[in-house]
């Protein structure tokens, strides 16, 4: 009996080693000499918040000082009206990030960043899945060939985080893995001088459809969320986590170029901004919470991280509250 509790120990604890150095490989990644970091910015989040889209462009080029942005074409911006395009805004914005070389990230798709995820036009709602592939592929059409020749744009953006089907399923639907290889492969061919970049969930992504099928790759990382029945906690992910699952990723299918592309440093909300209270909002995301979540970021070692959230800081200073949109500058200017 001593003996079989022995060897259970012995194989216990060699499994413990064996496990330890294992993660301890896999999160080893060299720590960038700099982090370069960039923002989302949403026309929708920015119209949502009675904003003007052109200022708070502005804003972010020239008072925050940001030079890497990640962007997109929303369908239901772009057309509008079936086969009417709209492109006036953004033709002004990319104007506006090509006279500081700003680089865009460009998202085109139906499923792009913010709720409710799948951004379908009112027009298509009523159309059959197939039919909406066909208006789809012709909008993704007309925004390639229009902005491919733009010196600031430096990836395409392939819908967004398209394998989360558990998020948002009541307005995207299951995923169409098809449909989406074809949407990569008509960027490609569309534009075959730029990589394409597919992004998944941090916390809750397996990342391999996104990442086997992406040159590039991109991951959320979100620290703190909220909801009514556990209020406000904490991730449990430790920022090695993220090493581990990029060096796994790297081994099963080639190293790539990586990105934090999604760093949530905005409150977690169940209702439009607008309708909270500040001091609700500021009890879920405040200064002293964007620097930890900066911290916590860093230690993730991505090289190229974008914020997510500025919209927000900027609605904040238009409502005299400057705090956030403050770190901002800090952040970028230093």
């Amino acid at each position: 009996m001593r003996r079989s509790v022995k060897w259970i120990l012995i194989s216990v604890t060699t499994l413990i080693v064996v496990f330890s150095l294992t993660l301890f490989f896999f999160a080893r990644k060299q720590e960038p000499e700099s982090i370069n970091y960039g923002i989302s910015y949403n026309v929708p989040y920015v119209l949502e918040l009675g904003l003007d889209p052109d200022e708070v462009f502005g804003a972010f080029l020239n008072e925050l000082n940001v030079r890497n942005l990640r962007m997109s074409a929303h369908w239901t911006l772009i057309e509008p009206k079936q086969n009417r395009y709209d492109f006036e805004w953004m033709d002004k914005h990319i104007k506006e990030a090509e006279k500081v070389d700003a680089k865009i990230i460009f998202g085109v798709g139906r499923r792009l960043p913010r709720w409710p995820e799948c951004h379908i036009p009112t027009w298509a709602k009523t159309l059959t899945w197939d039919e909406q592939k066909i208006e789809i592929r012709e909008y993704i059409e007309a925004v390639v060939e229009r902005y491919k020749d733009s010196s600031s744009i430096t990836h395409w953006q392939i819908e967004n985080e398209p394998y989360l089907e558990i998020f948002a399923k009541e307005h995207c639907g299951e995923l169409d893995e098809d449909f989406l290889k074809e949407e990569i492969e008509l960027v490609k061919r569309l534009d075959p001088t730029r990589p394409v970049l597919v992004t998944d969930s941090g916390n809750l992504g397996t990342w391999t459809g996104a990442y086997s099928n992406g040159d590039s790759f991109g991951t959320s990382v979100y620290v703190y969320f909220w909801n009514p029945e556990l209020g406000q906690f904490k991730t449990i992910l430790p920022p090695w986590f993220y090493r581990v699952k990029e060096n796994i990723m790297g081994l099963l299918y080639g190293e790539k170029e990586t990105f934090l592309i999604e760093l949530s440093l905005e409150p977690w909300l169940l209702e439009p901004v607008t309708e909270v209270p500040v001091e609700t909002q500021y009890s879920r995301m405040d200064a002293g919470k964007f620097d930890e979540i900066i911290s916590y970021a860093k230690e993730t070692r991505y090289e190229n991280q974008y914020l997510w959230g500025g919209e927000w800081w900027y609605w904040l200073s238009e409502h005299g509250h400057e705090e956030m949109w403050e770190k901002g500058k800090q952040l970028f200017q230093n």
